[in-house]
């Protein structure tokens, strides 16, 4: 797949114990890192990788579960992932209620057209979660409307 900047994508994925799918097709709104804090407990890992899709490009079959709660923004995330496996399927932000953002890691080596523009909550970047220092990287989220 070519790599662009908002590519458009056909995607299918499954959860680790494949009750829950979730199928992509559209065009990718944003691609980037969060450092925020809420995205480190959620991955176990210093950032998570997110691509923005909007809602109706996104569809979901089979039972999850949501955990909501308020961000330090002071916007609800709501987090939707597999209550039998686990799986972290996709989130909601209140802020931005239109779009939904999708874990990159869910759909594997499907998702190799996948290049970062930017690294949010770069506050909360832990020294040893190795970040391209070229990436553009903000303290908080950019400027009103530029995820997108």
């Amino acid at each position: 797949m070519e790599r662009k900047s908002r590519p458009v994508v056909d995607l299918s994925a499954r959860c680790a114990c494949g009750a829950v799918g979730v199928h992509f097709a559209g065009k990718v709104l944003s691609m980037f890192m969060c450092s925020c804090e809420d995205c480190q407990r959620s991955t176990g890992a210093g950032h998570s990788a997110i691509v923005l899709a909007r809602q109706e490009s996104v569809s979901v079959d089979g039972e999850t579960r949501s955990f909501a709660r308020l961000a330090n923004s002071g916007a609800t995330l709501t987090r939707t992932f597999c209550p039998n496996c686990g799986t972290p399927l996709f989130a909601q932000s209140s802020r931005a209620a239109e779009v939904i953002m999708l874990p990159v890691g869910l759909f594997g080596a499907s998702a190799d057209w996948f290049v970062p523009n930017q690294l949010i909550f770069a506050r909360s970047h832990r020294e040893w979660d190795l970040i391209d220092p070229d990436l553009p990287q903000h303290q908080t989220y950019r400027d009103e409307g530029a995820m997108m």
